[in-house]
């Protein structure tokens, strides 16, 4: 599932640095990198790390990114077959900087993943690695381990293949830079085939019945005067394609490690028929047709964020994607017995069994689910460290990733605070987006969250027989930023 990446160009407010100051103190994000773990770094960035691959600088891959992104784990490069496609994805290659049960080895564990902040992010890597000698950055030799994907017509997987390679980028794209492209048809044949074949996975992923959410994302942002506020931003198609390559990746990926019988699956449950009852309940609240025959993903694809009504349903649709797990198999469980696979291990919005290997510069799993690969690729035994790790990523990520999501979710609160702060008492329109479920005693007020038109913020709110998916007058009763804690109530 996607992570937010909140980027501020400057704070403004004593206050608002201040409070996430204290947020990262209080969550326990390190500040920085022991000096031993920065010296092993900065010795690591120089190795010559070229010996041994595959010379792939004949590709003309292309990044593309948030804007301002460093920390660059992918280029991608789609070409024609003749009969269908070679998707070829280049991964940034870590594990040929960082030696195994290393100073630097033994950090990356502490910290899991790179969390994300409006004004600075507690990276997973040094930056002379994650922004510099690991990074495929443009114009650059750079190692990687290197997917090469055979697809037919209609976008089915027909070849795999993945080894280590020396790869150099021909550019930088942002999102927005590439989607101007495309539409302007000025984008290069393998942009332009890229579009493709994502479009054809997005079909072949409704076919499965997977299913991705467009609910617009908050995003802080800077105005011309220098200050900050908060916008809801949709997403680009061609972010949706270029997602594509990353969970074909990982499909073919959690393949091979069922080959190899070892591995670690990104798992996510099937929805409980509880949540999809609700969300009928829901459906008929909001005056959305949804008949028996309908599954809720192909409900999901007829919707439009845009409209308020589908928008509280996408937002309370979120509930059927929780329980998001990592499996770890074909290692030694806390009984001493080897873990097998698992029987049925699909992630339940994918529709597909799934691993994480695309993003080692941003999240630690990654790095061994692709020594895996690379291994039973090769006809080789699967390295002891990578197996000796196995057994305790589950635990490691799911920590991580709660710390990350709090700070990432508190972070907004910070924003949303400061900016409402001063305006108690003032009114706003709004549209209320979900609502908790009645108490037995059937108490009043009734709690839920409302969006703001303006600004862009989601927020708690009080009142009687709360309007689900109906616009609404609403008065600002708190905007702590301390506290982190914005209410409204019904005007």
């Amino acid at each position: 599932m996607p992570t937010r990446h909140l980027r501020l160009a400057s704070t403004r407010s004593d206050d608002v640095v201040d409070a996430l100051a204290a947020l990262r103190a209080e969550l326990g994000l390190p500040a920085m990198f022991p000096a031993e773990v920065a010296a092993e770094a900065e010795e690591c960035a120089r190795r010559d790390v070229s010996q041994h691959r595959q010379d792939r600088r004949d590709i003309d891959f292309v990044t593309i990114d948030p804007p301002g992104s460093l920390d660059l784990d992918q280029a991608v490069h789609v070409a024609s077959s003749g009969s269908g496609y070679v998707v070829r994805y280049a991964i940034a290659d870590v594990a040929a900087f960082v030696t195994p049960r290393s100073a630097l080895d033994a950090e990356l564990h502490r910290r899991g993943m790179t969390v994300y902040g409006p004004d600075t992010r507690t990276p997973l890597h040094p930056n002379v690695l994650s922004e510099g000698a690991a990074s495929l950055l443009p114009g650059e030799d750079r190692p990687a381990v290197l997917w090469t994907i055979g697809l037919d017509p209609s976008g089915e997987i027909v070849s795999t293949a993945v080894a280590r390679a020396l790869v150099r980028s021909r550019a930088r794209l942002t999102y927005g830079e590439a989607q101007t492209a495309l539409d302007a048809g000025t984008a290069p044949e393998s942009l332009t085939l890229l579009a493709d074949v994502g479009r054809l996975r997005q079909e072949r992923e409704r076919e499965r019945g997977g299913m991705s959410l467009d609910v617009p994302e908050q995003e802080v942002v800077q105005r011309p005067d220098g200050s900050f506020a908060l916008e809801f931003r949709r997403t680009l198609p061609v972010e949706g394609w270029n997602a594509q390559i990353s969970l074909l990746t990982g499909i073919v990926a959690a393949r091979l490690m069922r080959e190899a019988g070892v591995g670690i699956f990104r798992t996510l449950p099937q929805a409980d028929p509880r949540d999809v009852a609700r969300l009928h309940r829901t459906a008929r609240a909001l005056g959305i047709a949804w008949d028996e025959d309908t599954t809720y993903g192909e409900l999901l694809r007829r919707l439009e964020s845009r409209r308020p009504a589908h928008a509280a349903f996408l937002n309370e649709a979120t509930t059927l994607f929780r329980g998001a797990d990592y499996l770890a198999f074909g290692v030694q469980g806390m009984d001493g017995l080897p873990v097998p696979p698992p029987a049925d291990g699909r992630h339940g919005a994918i529709a597909a069994e799934y691993a994480h290997v695309t993003a080692p510069l941003r999240r630690l799993v990654d790095r061994y689910g692709a020594e895996v690969c690379l291994a039973h690729a090769a006809g080789r035994s699967t390295p002891r460290w990578v197996l000796d790790a196995l057994p305790g990523l589950p635990a490691t990520m799911a920590e991580s990733g709660q710390r990350a999501s709090a700070f990432e979710r508190a972070c907004v609160d910070v924003v949303e605070a400061t900016l409402l702060s001063g305006r108690e008492g003032r009114t706003f329109d709004a549209v209320v987006v979900d609502v908790e479920d009645r108490r037995e005693t059937d108490e009043r007020p009734e709690r839920g969250h409302v969006v703001l038109r303006e600004p862009a913020v989601r927020a708690p709110v009080e009142g009687t027989d709360l309007p689900l998916g109906e616009r609404v007058k609403v008065k600002l009763a708190e905007a702590d930023v301390a506290k982190r804690r914005v209410l409204f109530h019904i005007a």
